[in-house]
């Protein structure tokens, strides 16, 4: 039995075995999940007896197969570290985490937790385990006399389909939601009110708390911004809000697609992710003091930084210094790159840059004078709606304490001080534009992804591994692109 002390629990999460076997008296089974590489839910219904009898710290057994295939069931190109053919895909650890204590509120209130997979010999962490890798830098956070808080925010598609009817059209052709480009429409939402609200409403039930939810512009796009909290219950909260919104879909006949680009023509789908420390008291550490508010702070490296603290320039120049290495853990997948080649048309930065309220650069920094000091954070505006947010975090502020750690300089001027020139002539550090370079980078001898207090060679090796997988499918792959673009004239 786990009760994660970094973690901020559920409303009634049980404290003892005595307050679960409470809360479990009118049930006869519970309903139990972890999360893959890809951000993808995989659990079961455990008998109340069988979840019961594995609440402890050691767990119950748990198949490795789901570290040794992909999004699709298909077990990896080569042998990866965790599991594998060699191993016989053995069983792993997998932790009951009694924080996470929830009720399915669509599926009659059934018992749910999440789980924490553990390495079956030392019970440690698992090395590729997305809750164990965030829990690592919050431990790590912790240790410096800082906690994590951070915020998420998706857009996505929706499409008036079904899973037969998408694959009974081979993924063509697809009905959205609604037509049109109506960003922040209130006419739009009465077309399937419904369900719109169903989301909502029945996030509140979940214990995930909505901050803001509307349309986005683009035909049948909803963007949903989750409400700031501890970082691991943030993107405990992400990761099933997109549960919750498929489930909710399947009720209405929608689907919700957290893919990044479903559109050549128009804008992808983002997941931008707010961040920001916190120290003992609970006092922002991003926050300059009452008596910079009116000035700013004097020794600030650029104008757009003055009203940052000083431990907040140190974190953004950590991130700055070793977001290229970390690529694939904010844009995994094939298609999150083809939301970022398009850049700022498209409203996805694709460049080393930052700015103060800046919508432009990849880096958003929001502090005063457009918001409270206990306000300030950064909003890392990379990722797409199809981030996997423990991993994502997890880079986001292992950089930053990096660069707390290290005091590092900030040496790149603000985004205002650059043209569009200055991407062409090398002025501007251009982010990789693809999963193989960004999965090269990462995965390079120098990167600072292999630095112990990032994620360390044994990470960056299997999931590494795990995005060359799915470039060696891709460049495989025929595309209807391509037949139609050859098939003929070649």
């Amino acid at each position: 039995m786990s009760t994660d002390p970094l973690l901020l629990p559920t409303e009634n999460a049980p404290k003892s075995l005595e307050d679960l076997k409470g809360l479990l008296a009118n049930d006869i089974k519970v309903k139990v999940a972890g999360i893959d590489v890809d951000g993808v839910l995989r659990g079961k219904f455990m008998s109340k007896a069988k979840f019961l009898s594995a609440a402890s710290p050691d767990g119950f057994g748990f198949c490795s197969v789901i570290f040794g295939w992909d999004i699709h069931d298909t077990v990896y190109s080569r042998e990866l570290l965790v599991s594998n053919r060699a191993n016989g895909y053995r069983d792993i650890l997998a932790q009951i985490d009694l924080s996470t204590y929830r009720r399915i509120p669509w599926e009659n209130n059934v018992p749910f937790f999440l789980v924490s997979f553990l390495d079956p010999d030392t019970k440690e962490p698992l090395t590729v385990d997305p809750r164990g890798i965030l829990k690592l830098t919050v431990q790590h956070a912790s240790s410096m006399g800082m906690q994590p808080y951070a915020g998420v925010e998706f857009e996505y598609f929706n499409f008036q389909e079904s899973a037969d009817s998408i694959s009974s059209k081979g993924f063509r052709d697809l009905n959205p939601l609604t037509p049109g480009m109506h960003g922040y429409s209130l006419l739009r939402t009465q077309l399937n009110n419904e369900y719109f609200t169903a989301l909502f409403d029945e996030s509140a039930k979940f214990g995930i708390e909505i901050e803001g939810h509307h349309t986005e512009t683009g035909p049948g796009v909803f963007e949903t911004a989750l409400a700031y909290t501890s970082a691991l219950r943030m993107a405990d909260n992400a990761i099933l809000y997109k549960f919750l919104a498929k489930s909710i879909g399947m009720q209405h006949g929608i689907i919700p697609s957290f893919m990044a680009k479903p559109w050549n023509n128009l804008p992808g789908c983002s997941g931008h992710i707010h961040v920001s420390l916190r120290d003992g008291q609970g006092k922002n550490i991003f926050a300059v003091s009452n008596d910079q508010l009116s000035s700013g702070r004097e020794n600030a490296a650029f104008g757009d930084t003055r009203f940052l603290s000083q431990e907040g320039e140190w974190f953004l120049a950590g991130i700055l210094d070793g977001i290229a290495d970390v690529m694939p853990m904010l844009v995994p997948t094939i298609n999150g790159y083809k939301r970022l080649v398009g850049g700022e048309a498209f409203w996805a930065p694709n460049a080393v840059t930052y700015g103060y309220d800046s919508r432009a650069a990849s880096i958003r920094i929001i502090s005063p004078p457009s918001v409270p000091p206990s306000a300030s954070r950064l909003e890392v505006r990379i990722p797409g709606a199809d981030v996997n947010p423990y991993f994502a975090m997890s880079a986001i502020f292992a950089l930053g304490l990096r660069g707390i750690e290290k005091k590092l300089a900030l040496t790149i001027p603000p985004i205002s001080q650059f043209s569009p020139e200055d991407r062409k002539n090398g002025k501007v550090q251009m982010l990789p534009v693809s999963l193989e370079a960004a999965a090269a980078r990462m995965m390079g001898k120098d990167s600072i992804a292999r630095e112990e207090n990032v994620f360390g060679n044994e990470f960056v090796e299997h999931f590494g591994g795990t995005r060359e997988h799915e470039v060696k499918l891709w460049n495989e792959a025929v595309t209807s692109w391509e037949v139609e673009r050859y098939l003929e004239l070649a």
